[in-house]
């Protein structure tokens, strides 16, 4: 079941992102979803494209800080 909740909530998140004036809200939503459910991969994703995309935005500063983190704490383990 949860193979085909994300994607369709990834897909409904997505294809909002373009119509709204939030500079990366929708994405980095996503991104803290995907980070919650333990799939860092994709929010590493996610933050990384937020920050190329909105560099100067709130979300694009929130997103690059985040990246860093996850970055550290895997390089840890």
């Amino acid at each position: 079941m949860r193979r085909v909740i994300l994607p369709a909530l990834m897909l409904w998140t997505l294809g909002f992102t373009g119509c709204t004036g939030d500079n990366g809200k929708q994405l980095f939503e996503t991104a803290q979803f995907e980070e919650k459910q333990h799939n860092l991969e994709h929010a590493k994703q996610l933050y990384e494209e937020i920050s190329r995309k909105y560099p100067d935005s709130d979300y694009g500063k929130k997103a690059a800080v985040r990246l860093g983190a996850l970055k550290a704490e895997g390089s840890k383990q």
